[in-house]
């Protein structure tokens, strides 16, 4: 009998399209669990925390069922990024990025409810230096709405970005290698 796809604790199409590319069955079971607001936790604990609270919420629901949660956040001199209140504050953000290297930290948790498996990925991220109009431009294409750090790499965002130090998928949202191995890892040492 083959197993139950993965519960998949979000609603981003960013997530579930990288999980799709990388053939590995999900099914969206959007998390309810409230996030931490950024600066309540030193960003490293608070990407794994909110990670840990989405996928533990929708396990609740659907006990037995393997669930992965993940919440990204951006990090600029040990200052956390979140997601842009309006344009004002995402053109904000990227003058502070501009110029400047950053880090995208995602935290994962893998649970079935009884075993829960949590891990944090870090992507360094160096941006080009960017004028106002070019700032601008980019916050009028609302590309940068409901994103960590107001850019998206895998979309017009990746004009900003001069190179990158580690997991690419990390900074679009979900790790994969790091996933994948979790996933061994978690049906391999899987309590019966």
């Amino acid at each position: 009998m083959e197993p139950l796809p993965l519960l998949l604790a979000s609603a981003s199409p960013r997530r579930a399209e990288l999980l799709r590319t990388a053939g590995i069955p999900f099914v969206c079971e959007p998390s309810r669990a409230g996030e931490l607001p950024v600066g309540s936790r030193p960003p490293e604990a608070l990407a794994v925390e909110n990670a840990r609270r989405k996928a533990s919420e929708v396990s609740a629901r659907f006990p037995g069922r393997l669930t992965l949660g993940a919440d990204t956040v951006v990090v600029l001199d040990g200052h956390t990024l979140g997601k842009p209140t309006d344009r004002d504050d995402a053109a904000r953000m990227l003058r502070a990025l501009s110029g400047r290297t950053h880090e995208v930290m995602t935290g994962v948790c893998l649970t079935d409810g009884k075993t829960v498996r949590t891990d944090l990925c870090v992507t360094r991220v160096r941006f080009r230096e960017l004028g106002g109009d070019r700032i601008a431009r980019y916050v009028a294409t609302g590309e940068c709405d409901d994103k960590a750090g107001a850019y998206g790499i895998q979309g017009r965002g990746g004009l900003l970005v001069e190179g990158i130090e580690g997991d690419y998928f990390n900074v679009v949202g979900l790790p994969l290698c790091r996933i994948d191995k979790m996933l061994d890892d978690f049906l391999v040492h899987r309590p019966s």
